[in-house]
């Protein structure tokens, strides 16, 4: 009790930091291009959208999207340990490969879903999109619960640079290149990241990303958009599954590549049409020779190199057919795939297993947005057709109305899908896939309120929303069958909640915000799992889901000196204890952590330094002790001090 007292005192202080500079500003409304087909404003979307700024980030001094994305409405964060270790997003209570991730249109995801949250940095980011709810009729498989979506940047003219350091041998440098005009602009970043783990021996993690964005825009109505984003990582762990120490060189690599390119040309006064060229490569695997001589017991020594590939065409067009009304049509193709070998060395031998499959996918898709005073209707419907498991169809409706004094109602519902992995449909070793799989699916909905009030200084909403999966892809250590496939579509769970989330302007300079968020998850089938299968059991609540969250956060910029401080409290979560078999279920205890910043200025602008900042960093003020996975620690307090001096706009 007394921290979280120090805690809300943090925030006063910096609250008040800034009183008597009361001046008339507004909370501005961004533009959402995740959310439809044709980018609306925030307050006609009949969807929850959440949309984290690059400036905001940059101030609270985030480095990873999963440290940006804490604090969120609807959403938990599970990381397995220190930096680089596997992180997990969930969304209303989905999966963590219900989220599909974006970076400018292009999809980070593996085919089926899967993402690694531990490599994705806030380099070049404009801004981040958090949609939530069913958005397959958009953006396809793996959009089942939501999108996280990073735009990047392009154009001004800035020249920046930083370092970084402190805790646990964290070392960050970063630099910023971005220049143009308005018909042709680029910008690119390039970063480097290192730390310690928490463990005494084989831990650590490296990163290195090189994000940028070319815009040209010849004529009015034409334009190009390139994006380039690649991410080489090293991760070293002594763990096993359960988070015991095992290993003295075990280590993860990973690498990927994303290249994005979309055209876009007007060709009449009503209408817009735009190719999209999609490339997603994802390398890397797990290098874990013997750890010695001595080491011949067991499955003693293992390697694994996996390369995925996804590659999309998506071609639209856009048509305005009355005032307010446009039509949105188009289709796609993707191809997938996968090529994986594995190794390994027990003391019964040698073992391993190789895998080459290819996946197609054509689409067709429409939406239609009305906007029309204070009304907005969307409506649409998409067809996939995959060469494995065949034709499915969603759909998703969403509608917002403002009523009288600043009131805002809205509702959407909706399906969506997620695709079988390549393991689960070909298997590898000692596993046998099932190329009958279809995907699991899901049935959404909500409704909300929001409410803008001190002259558009303030708001808030709140709203409902429920989710119903079915179909769900599960692991059968017996297979049915003599023989038979050992994944199978029968689990299915539910999981309905409220969220609540507030901004406010106080004064000039300060800005309050704060969120909460409560959860109902419930196995509603466990399929062909036993009665002690503490991990999907008929009755209980899913993994790794708080059923109580909250944030609060509060920044302040003062011109020479800025502030923040961000509180998280997260209650009880259920778990499994993975060191025995079965495994038993477990509760993760409630905690609340603190991270508070400040930016100093010492230098005015002066040619050609436009500023420097030096930044002080605290995350974990009060060193809490928790878990967001049994078995694995987290981050004690960790103190960062950096420099950083931008030259431009």
């Amino acid at each position: 009790m007394m921290r979280i007292a120090v805690s809300v005192a943090l925030l006063v202080t910096v609250a008040k930091a800034a009183e008597g500079q009361v001046r008339d500003t507004t909370l501005l409304e961004p533009i959402v291009v995740t959310a439809t087909r044709t980018p609306l404003p925030i307050s006609r979307l009949g969807s929850r959208v959440t949309v984290l700024t690059g400036a905001d980030l940059r101030a609270a001094g985030y480095a990873t999207v999963a440290d940006a994305l804490q604090g969120v409405a609807g959403l938990a964060v599970a990381q397995t340990s220190g930096p680089g270790s596997n992180t997990a997003v969930f969304l209303r209570g989905g999966e963590s490969d219900y989220v599909k991730v974006l970076v400018d249109g292009v999809p980070l995801n593996e085919p089926g879903g899967a993402y690694d949250f531990a490599n994705l940095t806030t380099d070049n980011v404009e801004r981040i999109e958090i949609v939530r709810g069913p958005t397959s009729v958009l953006h396809g498989s793996d959009a089942v619960s939501g999108v996280v979506h990073l735009v990047t940047r392009a154009g001004g003219t800035r020249y920046a640079g930083g370092v970084r350091g402190g805790s646990s041998g964290t070392a960050e440098a970063d630099a910023e290149l971005a220049g143009g005009t308005e018909s042709a602009s680029y910008a690119v970043t390039g970063a480097w990241r290192r730390a310690d783990g928490l463990y005494p021996v084989n831990s650590g993690y490296e990163n290195t990303t090189i994000a940028g964005r070319l815009r040209v825009a010849p004529t009015a109505g034409v334009s190009a958009d390139f994006t380039l984003r690649t991410v080489n990582a090293e991760y070293r762990y002594p763990t096993d599954g359960a988070g015991n120490v095992v290993d003295t060189n075990q280590r993860q690599l990973t690498r990927s590549t994303t290249l994005g390119l979309t055209l876009a040309r007007r060709v009449s006064r009503a209408a817009y049409v735009r190719l999209a060229l999609r490339s997603n490569a994802i390398g890397g695997g797990i290098d874990d020779p013997p750890d010695g001589p001595g080491d011949t017991l067991g499955a003693f020594a293992y390697r694994s190199q996996r390369d995925l590939d996804r590659r999309l065409v998506d071609l639209w067009a856009d048509w305005t057919v009355a005032p307010g009304v446009t039509v949105t049509g188009g289709g796609g193709y993707e191809h997938q795939r996968d090529r994986s070998t594995s190794e390994g060395q027990s003391e019964f031998g040698p073992y391993g297993s190789t895998t080459d499959a290819r996946r197609h996918n054509w689409a067709g898709y429409a939406e239609a947005a009305l906007v029309r005073g204070p009304v907005a209707v969307t409506a649409g419907t998409r067809l996939d057709r995959n060469e494995r498991f065949g034709t499915f169809v969603t759909w998703r409706a969403s509608a917002s109305a403002n009523a009288a004094l600043g009131l805002r109602v809205f509702a959407s519902g909706g399906t969506a899908f997620k695709e079988p992995t390549f393991f689960e449909q070909y298997g590898g070793s000692f596993v046998i896939g099932n190329p009958a799989l279809t995907p699991e699916r899901t049935m959404s909905w909500e409704v909300g309120l929001e409410q803008t009030v001190l002259g558009g200084r303030a708001r808030w909403s709140a709203g409902y929303f429920g989710q119903r999966f079915r179909d769900l892809i599960q692991y059968a250590f017996t297979p049915q069958t003599p023989g038979g496939a050992n994944y199978v579509n029968l689990a299915a769970a539910n999981a309905d909640g409220l969220e609540f989330e507030g901004t406010a302007l106080l004064v000039a300079g300060v800005r309050l915000g704060a969120q909460y968020t409560y959860l109902h998850t419930l196995v509603t089938d466990a399929g062909v799992l036993p009665d002690d299968d503490a991990a999907f059991r008929e009755g209980d609540r899913l993994l790794r889901r708080p059923r109580h969250a909250a944030a609060v956060q509060a920044r302040w910029d003062g011109g020479p000196l800025g502030a923040h401080a961000a509180v998280r409290w997260t209650g009880s979560r259920a778990d499994a204890d993975f060191a025995s078999f079965p495994a038993t279920r477990v509760d993760l205890p409630a905690y609340t952590v603190v991270d508070v910043g400040l930016t100093v200025r010492p230098l005015g602008t002066f040619a050609p330094i436009r500023s420097s900042t030096i930044e002080i960093q605290v995350r974990n003020l009060f060193d809490a002790t928790y878990q967001l996975a049994y078995g694995f620690p987290t981050p004690g307090r960790t103190v960062l001090v950096g420099l950083r001096i931008r030259a431009g706009e």
